[in-house]
């Protein structure tokens, strides 16, 4: 693929009005760009910070002729947006990511086929169409394991844990759309994930492995570096060049993986733009993952991914965590994100703050616990 790279004042459309999109658009301003965000929310996070915004349904089609008129390339910060409404914008300018790699990281089944075939390792799992399927793809997986939707899932919603036999017709009831995929459990040491960048030339910028902590299904806490083997690491980062180059991916990429308590690496999802867990880049690297983001699809150059730091990213989630917003501003060393929502609900990305070490110098967890504060330390 070839093309000339957007000249300064180019307009990049967002589909999508959340925080990515916002962090995304002034990694964009920074570069010389404007935006323009398609979203049917007013006062959206990302319009909030853009040159423009259309305010639609992702599948409405004069919404898509009206958004696509007003920007010279379109790109997407979360992947549930209409895959069809995609294509649709596809006709009328570039996309990138192209609508193909959306499609195959919204469906589980398509996805782990995807990957599997590409040669990366993912946990075991089955397609399960019917009760009898759910019960046959346990009889060969074992329990514990875990029954997730196809689609629409994310921080833990539509899935659900098996334990015993008495979860199966529960769980299977419960979950919609059908059919759903089995995972077999993974007895897994961390969390890790790696965030890639291609360009349209097939450069490739791969930032350094990062281990990410959860609570409530949720991110909570990212560590970067991950603290982990050196060839574990190297490992991680070959798994995501790989993914990246055998999607023929231009944009970002972010792959979530499983160290498994065996010392392997095993892939658990993609998602094909900026993530939750490469915010630390926006403090601790020269080119953030937006920045990155930004540049691929505007057909710049990538730099090399480099960080300068070691950091810790906390995410502000719900009421109680944004409330602590006074304490985190007057909190020396504590590097603070808010996203514009207007209300905080449980469960809601608000922010996040990051706290940054000279390389090689993160600390422990009491030292992390530490260097946030008494009201950022983890909680279990």
């Amino acid at each position: 693929m070839s093309a000339q790279p957007l000249p300064p004042n180019a307009t990049i459309g967002i589909v999508g009005g959340g925080q990515l999109g916002r962090m995304s658009a002034l990694a964009a301003a920074r570069l010389g760009y404007r935006c323009h965000i398609l979203t049917p929310e007013p006062d959206s996070p990302a319009a909030q910070v853009s040159a423009g915004v259309t305010l639609g349904d992702y599948e409405d089609p004069a919404a898509l002729a009206a958004f696509a008129a007003c920007v010279d390339v379109i790109t997407f910060e979360f992947e549930n947006v209409s895959a069809a409404g995609l294509e649709q914008l596809a006709a009328m300018r570039p996309v990138r990511p192209s609508p193909r790699v959306l499609q195959l990281s919204q469906d589980r089944v398509a996805e782990k086929t995807f990957l599997n075939g590409a040669g990366v390792p993912t946990a075991p799992w089955r397609q399960v169409d019917s009760e009898a399927a759910l019960a046959d793809a346990v009889a060969s997986l074992g329990l514990p394991a875990v029954l997730k939707t196809t689609r629409l899932g994310y921080d833990g919603k539509g899935q659900a844990m098996l334990r015993t036999p008495e979860d199966l017709a529960p769980a299977f009831a419960r979950l919609a759309p059908h059919p759903l995929v089995l995972e077999g459990f993974v007895d897994f040491a961390c969390e890790i994930s790696v965030v890639v960048a291609r360009g349209i030339a097939g450069d490739i910028a791969c930032f350094d492995v990062v281990e990410n902590r959860h609570r409530d299904h949720i991110l909570d806490l990212t560590l970067a570096p991950a603290r982990i083997p050196v060839e574990l690491a190297a490992e991680a980062q070959a798994l995501a060049v790989r993914v990246a180059e055998a999607l023929d991916l231009v944009g970002l990429l972010a792959v979530e993986m499983f160290v498994t308590s065996d010392g392997r690496v095993v892939v658990n999802e993609i998602a094909p733009r900026p993530h939750n867990s490469g915010h630390w880049t926006i403090d601790a690297c020269p080119a953030s993952q937006f920045e990155m983001h930004i540049r691929a699809v505007a057909g710049l150059k990538l730099p090399p991914a480099t960080r300068h730091s070691d950091a810790v990213m906390k995410n502000l989630v719900g009421e109680a965590e944004t409330a602590l917003w006074p304490e985190i501003l007057a909190t020396p060393a504590l590097i603070p994100h808010l996203y514009g929502k207007a209300e905080a609900r449980p469960g809601r990305k608000m922010g996040h703050v990051t706290r940054l070490f000279p390389r090689g110098a993160l600390p422990g967890d009491f030292g992390i616990e530490a260097a946030l504060g008494p009201h950022l330390a983890p909680k279990e």
